[in-house]
């Protein structure tokens, strides 16, 4: 017969007992009994087994009253009766006395979140309707702990779920929240985390909440603000485009929750008229209280700012701050008496020692991306402003790496994005080196309401289309002698290093990169004897002369000026009119010079990239070139939209020269392969030399 065997478990104050009984049939048998003559029936090795098991529980035995014993204690108790019991369910029939059935498990608890909001500090309370608050601290306490369980006043157990403990310190930010307040139940957080906090609860339902009205209204209001009651002034109803508006809100319902964020519009979509119809309309309603705005931007866009509140805002008084030291200073001396100051980047720079008594109501970063190097004395400088609000403008947030984020939210709310050492470790190097996607998520939820990003091709139904092409120069004889010749040097000098060489000396490797670039645009960049021919020169004369036959105007993109100067000679030996704009032009004369350019016959703009990748107008052209095509794609794209931008009436063509089987086609290559990391936060690109291991890089000057 089959044995079919029984429990019965008792209890007191000291021990917690096990009988156990086998039946065969009708036969019983207590389980240590040894089998008499005659009982051969009975499974001695089931018997063994079930004996086994139950020691590994009861490990005494008491031989007078034939039941295995165990002697109480906290940890046991719990493991025996949250996992011992289900076990000997399974080998039998379970039976448990009233005192054992006394000692009890709580799988769950009824914790809910209270949540309110008083000027920009959240209060957040861990509540339960069935616990005390002191009691609820206890509870907290053995969660921080990581304990499997936690003793109540009244003797049960509460099964701790660490999935929970995970779900409320991810929800809370553990890095704000230090584990001494947490385990009081009461926390106070920065008010810019109520976004995170009401989206993190949404999907944690579970966890029930009680906001206040104050919590309620906040994020009532950055979820309708097409709906919110900001009025554009009157004098931009018939120029601010319905996704203008949309921004001009946005930034109003920013800065009414005392919020900074960052403005990161595609580059054309008038991000800077977004911003003056916001400051008009603070000064029209008196918000400002009558202090001034700060807008700080590169040299090259201070004329730009003027310009633009000539033409949209000229209600609004303003002052360039410009000229030497002692005018900036008399400038800056009278700039209360404003409505907008406009300084560059390196003026700020070198005058912040003037700006130090002086509140300001906002603080404008324009092309923001110039503080991505948070330990760079121009990022510390711009920290230093004094305003009661704080916004970034930049197509480009992210251009190569996570911190350049960080340093413009540390301007904007320090502290939002912790501490740079707590993000590099917990966000940057978890995304960058082992691609993280739930700490890239964590940063998305967090940065997101306060980043508004608007594409062209969404916003702009009516704006021309945009075409890519990239056209291939050939290198041969006396040019593709001397690449090859470099390529090998550069093979060779990686070849020698170790790692720990390559990363101290990547400042010496990026130079012979250059040279390789500069080989491929024209090997007189680098060799001032070179006679030969430019494959990239010939192509782009070619294609120059061929778009104005065609009625076009053509801008025309390097990163190298020495390059600029050689196609400007090429340009007068075709009897081909031109401008051409460096870092070397008055920054007074670029806007006048673009408008030149939009309005007369001349055919070609030659624009050094870095100094006229921004800011300028220039819808008057149609077709962009791209002579030097090289790692940042965005800034390029920022390049591009000189032309591709409100105003353009034609479609535009974009071409990128590229010297065919040289490390500039393989770069177009890997860009591809290294362009998701921003685009999971903001829908950005990146990429960069710096990211480059030498195994990459070797890779790049391989034999094609």
């Amino acid at each position: 017969p089959e044995a079919e065997f029984g429990f019965w478990i008792n209890c007191d104050s000291k021990a917690i007992s096990c009988e156990v009984h086998i039946t065969y049939n009708d036969h019983a048998y207590i389980l240590e009994s040894s089998p008499a003559l005659g009982e051969d029936f009975r499974d001695t090795e089931r018997e063994n087994e079930i004996r086994n098991h139950v020691i590994s529980w009861f490990p005494g035995y008491n031989p007078q009253y034939q039941y295995f014993v165990r002697m109480r204690n906290q940890d046991g108790d719990f493991d025996f009766i949250t996992q011992g019991i289900e076990e000997f369910m399974e080998l039998g029939e379970v039976h448990v006395s009233d005192s054992f059935r006394n000692i009890r498990v709580r799988r769950k608890w009824k914790m809910k979140m209270g949540i309110s909001i008083e000027s920009d500090l959240m209060t957040i309370q861990i509540l339960s309707d069935e616990f005390s608050k002191e009691e609820v601290s206890e509870i907290l306490a053995s969660m921080v702990s990581h304990k499997r369980y936690h003793l109540l006043r009244n003797g049960e157990f509460l099964a701790i779920d660490n999935d929970e403990m995970e779900t409320l310190m991810q929800l809370l930010g553990s890095e704000n929240v230090s584990l001494k307040e947490f385990v009081t139940g009461k926390m106070h957080l920065p008010a810019y985390r109520a976004l995170y906090i009401d989206n993190m609860l949404s999907e944690h339902e579970e966890i029930s909440a009680d906001r206040d009205k104050a919590f309620r209204q906040l994020i009532k209001n950055f979820n309708t603000v097409r709906d919110s009651d900001f009025e554009v002034p009157l004098s931009l109803h018939r120029v601010l485009r319905n996704y203008q508006v949309f921004g001009f809100k946005w930034v109003e319902t920013l800065m009414s929750a005392g919020f900074g964020g960052i403005l990161a519009d595609d580059m054309g979509l008038g991000k800077t008229i977004q911003v003056l119809s916001a400051l008009l309309y603070d000064v029209e309603n008196r918000k400002n209280a009558g202090a001034p705005s700060i807008v700080v931007c590169p040299a090259s866009l201070v004329y730009n700012w003027q310009e633009e509140i000539e033409r949209f805002t000229p209600q609004l008084s303003h002052l360039v701050i410009a000229g030497n030291a002692k005018d900036r200073a008399e400038s800056i001396g009278t700039c209360r008496d404003r409505d907008v100051i406009i300084t560059s980047y390196d003026l700020l720079k070198r005058d912040i020692a003037e700006y130090e008594d002086i509140s300001f109501y906002m603080a404008i970063l324009d092309e923001a991306q110039f503080i991505k190097n948070h330990a760079a004395q121009v990022t510390k400088a711009v920290k230093l402003i004094h305003a009661r609000h704080r916004l970034a403008l930049t197509g480009t947030p992210i251009e190569n790496r996570l911190s350049e984020l960080w340093s413009i939210f540390d301007f904007l709310m320090p502290g939002f994005l912790f501490p740079y050492e707590t993000f590099r470790n917990e966000v940057e190097i978890p995304v960058m080196k082992e691609g993280d996607e739930e700490a890239m998520d964590r940063l998305r939820r967090m940065a997101s309401p306060f980043i508004l990003r608007r594409l062209k091709q969404d916003v702009l139904k009516d704006l021309p289309e945009k075409t890519e092409e990239t056209r291939y120069a050939i290198l041969e004889g006396e040019q593709q002698r001397l690449y090859d010749a470099q390529v090998q040097h550069l093979r060779q000098m990686l070849q020698g290093q170790n790692d720990e060489e390559f990363n101290q000396g990547k400042i010496v490797v990026l130079s012979e990169l250059t040279k390789l670039r500069q080989i491929c645009c024209d090997p007189a960049l680098l060799y001032d004897n070179y006679e030969g021919i430019s494959a990239k020169r010939t192509l782009l004369l070619q294609l120059i002369q061929e778009a104005i036959e065609g009625g076009h105007k053509i801008l025309v993109f390097s990163q190298f000026t020495s390059m600029l100067e050689l196609i400007r000679k090429d340009l007068e030996n075709a009897e081909i009119s031109y401008y051409l704009l460096t870092g070397a032009t008055p920054k007074a004369e670029r806007v006048e010079m673009a408008s030149r350019f939009n309005s007369d016959e001349t055919p070609v703009f030659l624009i050094s990239l870095r100094a006229g990748g921004t800011g300028l107008n220039l819808v008057g052209a149609d077709i962009v070139i791209h002579c030097d095509p090289w790692w940042n794609q965005a800034v390029m794209n920022q390049a591009t939209d000189r032309a591709h931008r409100i105003g353009q009436k034609r479609a535009v063509s974009v071409f990128r020269l590229i010297a065919k089987d040289t490390v500039e086609e393989k770069i177009l290559k890997m860009q591809e392969m290294k362009r998701d990391m921003a685009e999971g936060v903001l829908g950005g690109e990146t990429g960069g030399f710096a990211q480059l291991t030498k195994q990459e890089l070797m890779d790049l000057l391989s034999v094609q």
